[in-house]
C-alpha cells in the first residue's frame, strides 16, 4: 500500500516594505502630498548644477507619489469588494 505524501501549505508572504506597507494601510492622498512636500519645496530651492540633478529627482519624486496614490485607490478597492473597513486586513 503506497503512503500518503504531505501536501505543503504555503506560508504567509513575507513583508518586503513593512514601512511602506504600514504607511498605505493607514495613508491618505493628503498624507502622500505631505510626505514629499518639504522635500520638493528643498529642491526647488537649489540653484546652478545641482538644479539640473533636482529636476531628476523631481521627476522620481512625482512617480513615487503616483505608485502611492495607485496603492491607495487599490486599498480603497479592495475594501469596498470586501465590504466596507470592518472587513479589511489588520
Amino acid at each position: 500500500m503506497p503512503t500518503p505524501t504531505k501536501v505543503a501549505t504555503p506560508s504567509p508572504p513575507e513583508l518586503m516594505y513593512p514601512a511602506i506597507e504600514s504607511f498605505i494601510e493607514r495613508a491618505s492622498a493628503g498624507d502622500v502630498s505631505l510626505l514629499f512636500a518639504s522635500l520638493k519645496e528643498g529642491l526647488s530651492a537649489l540653484k546652478g548644477p545641482k538644479a539640473d540633478q533636482s529636476k531628476k529627482v523631481k521627476a522620481a519624486i512625482d512617480r513615487t507619489e503616483e505608485l502611492l496614490a495607485h496603492l491607495l485607490e487599490v486599498r480603497e478597492k479592495l475594501i469596498a469588494e470586501q465590504g466596507g473597513p470592518s472587513k479589511a486586513r489588520k
